[in-house]
Formats: structure tokens, sequence, C-alpha cells
């Protein structure tokens, strides 16, 4: 029988509709993003990532405090964990939608009862986490939303798990970290509008916790992004689909071509033309079965390193088992490359995860290379 020298209290909310947006293109679920990504076939993501994250959850010290219903109490129940759930705290509306109201409440009321609250959401939910704790007790964030720029979070679901456990048996230490968020309609439109919103008291253990996103700018910047887009031009293969993922380094690309590309979504081109335009899953896996091959050209995400699973969920781990490891192609600037001591990979796929390891060559200018591990977290 395990003894435990403390009972941890553990307060706990799912976002339920976090990340749905991520694989059909919206780069977010706020407001009526929500509804479009049911229109287009959207399914949860919160839901397995908490059932993950519970069930990782090796320390047997600790009760749940939980949100009611689909925001917590349900994913407990279908966990491993379903024993330590002490109590249900708060409610919502009978038959409605949670709103970030329930979320702000609940929290609240859960700060005066619990050691720590653990939330399951991207930085939408964090920033409604940091408006009711205010501070007054530590938070971790298990990743489920779309972009996730917050240091708040966990690296992954597992590396949450552990994060936990190294809490409960007084092996991490406490930190204040950025809770960050975008406007989503200004990042719909190929716009980044970051902000600090505030700070959070989280737990630290070395290598389980995600750092901020950077922005890097500069004259030396554009003309190393530029010098990458040439060197990518001019190796393209004929007759294979290049799938082009978010951000400006890997956009740059399509400068060159002389082609109009989203800068924050996933583009196809084929033969110097684009087929397909802020594309998703649906799309790429057509492009897939039609071509049945396709090169990607991605960039990690500055400051964090995630190559997969932050802000470009329309690479689904479905679509990158079909691409292939082979078929990755790697680009960073010599300035965000040199912050970065590894990649990171977080598909939701465990098995498409560790297929995705390894060493790459990333390209850092005109035929120039940098070897990097990427690693996910298992």
């Amino acid at each position: 029988m395990v003894q435990c020298s403390r009972v941890v209290k553990v307060g706990f909310i799912v976002n339920p509709i976090a990340g749905m947006g991520g694989r059909v293109g919206l780069k977010g679920t706020d407001g009526e993003a929500y509804k479009t990504a049911l229109e287009r076939g959207a399914e949860p993501v919160s839901p397995r990532r908490a059932v993950e994250f519970l069930n990782h959850v090796s320390s047997k010290c600790f009760e749940i405090y939980s949100a009611p219903g689909i925001m917590g109490a349900d994913e407990v129940s279908e966990s491993v964990h379903r024993d330590r759930l002490a109590m249900i705290v708060g409610s919502t509306r009978k038959g409605a939608s949670t709103t970030r109201e329930d979320t702000v409440r609940i929290a609240g009321e859960m700060k005066r009862l619990v050691d720590i609250l653990v939330f399951v959401g991207g930085d939408g939910t964090a920033r409604d986490i940091h408006e009711a704790v205010d501070g007054e007790l530590p938070v971790l964030g298990v990743p489920s939303g779309v972009k996730m720029y917050s240091s708040v979070f966990a690296v992954n679901p597992r590396a949450a798990a552990e994060l936990l456990v190294r809490f409960i048996n007084g092996e991490t230490v406490i930190e204040e970290r950025e809770v960050v968020d975008v406007d989503e309609h200004a990042f719909r439109l190929d716009r980044v509008s970051l902000r600090i919103y505030g700070y959070v008291k989280t737990p630290v253990y070395h290598g389980l916790l995600q750092s901020s996103k950077s922005v890097y700018a500069g004259m030396d910047e554009e003309l190393n992004k530029e010098a990458i887009a040439e060197y990518i031009v001019e190796t393209m293969e004929h007759g294979t689909p290049y799938i082009l993922g978010p951000g400006s380094t890997v956009k740059a690309v399509c400068s060159k071509l002389g082609v109009s590309c989203t800068l924050l979504g996933v583009d196809v081109v084929l033969n110097g033309g684009v087929v397909v335009k802020d594309a998703w899953e649906k799309h790429l896996l057509e492009i897939l079965d039609t071509y049945g091959t396709a090169k990607l050209v991605v960039t990690p995400i500055g400051g964090q390193g995630f190559l997969f699973g932050r802000g470009n969920q329309q690479l689904s781990p479905r679509v990158l088992s079909l691409i292939g490891r082979s078929n990755v192609i790697v680009v960073a600037t010599e300035s965000k490359i040199r912050q970065l001591k590894e990649l990171l990979i977080d598909t939701g796929d465990p098995a498409v995860d560790k297929m995705l390891e390894g060493y790459y060559k990333v390209v850092v200018g005109y035929g120039r290379y940098r070897v990097v591990k990427a690693v996910s977290y298992v």
C-alpha cells in the first residue's frame, strides 16, 4: 500500500472545445469559429488529451477537485484515476454549451479548495484561468489548443503528468510564467498580434515545460529568409507538390515563386503555382491521394522549438504519416536556430511522434545546414 506524506488537492478543468479548429484550418476555436469547426467535421481534442494526461499520472498521493461534466468530471470517470475524484466543483447550465464564464467562475471557486489547478486547453483558456486565479495558487496547462504560445504549458500531456507527479513529490520550483495570446480574428487574417496578459505561478522541472514564442525581425533576418527561399525554390522537384507550413520563413518561398500564399496557414504549391491556399487536413489528404507523395517544408516556432503540434495542426498525424519523415524539409534562420537546443514534436499521436524523431538537416541559408535533433516526450 502506498504511503503518502501528504495528499495534494488537484483542481481539474477541461475546455472541451479547445483545439477543434486546428485540423480544419481555423487557427483557433474562439467565438463563431467553433460552429464553423463543427460544419467542417472537426472532432473534440481536449477530452482525449485530458484522459491521456490523467492516465499517465503515476502517483496515488492526490485527489481531484473537478469541474462538472465535459469540463472535467467525465474525463476523470474515463481515466484510471476515477477513484481519486473527491469533489465536483461548480455547475454549468443543463443542456447548454460551456462558456469561458464557466471556466472563470469554477476556477475562482477552486482556488480556495486546491493546492494546484491543472487545466486542459489553449492560450484562451490560460487567460481565463489567469483572470480567475490571480496568482493565488500554482497553475499547470495541459496543451490542447491550436497556438499555445504561453509558457504555462507542459510539452505534451505525458510531460504534464510527470510534472504533476514531481509537484506532488515536492521536486519542482515555482516560477511566474507568461500567459500570452493572439487576436484570433487578426490571426485568421494573417496578422500576428501577440500580447502578454499576465503571469501565473507554475511548477517547473527541467525539460517538461515549453517556453514562450519569440519573434525575430530585422534586415539580416529578412535577407536570411530570402536566401533560404531561393535555395528551396531552386531545388524543388518538378511534378511534386510542396506543402508549405505556417510562418514567414517558409512563406518567403511563395514570394520567391511570385505567388500569393497565407502567412499563418498551410498552402500547397506545384510546379511554381499554388494548387491549394489555406489548406486543412481534408485538402492535404486529397493532395496525397492524388499525387501519392509530397514534400513538406516547415519551420520551428521561435523560442519554443515546436516543429509539429503548435499552430500547424492541419498537419495531422494521418497527414504526417503519409508524407513520411524523409520528405520533411526543415528551414530556420540562423538567429532562430541558435536559440534552440532541440526541436519538439507533439502531434497527438505517440507513434507518429516517434516516427518523426531524429536528426534533421535544417536549411539555414543558401545551401547551408545545421543538424538539429527532434524529440518528443514519451
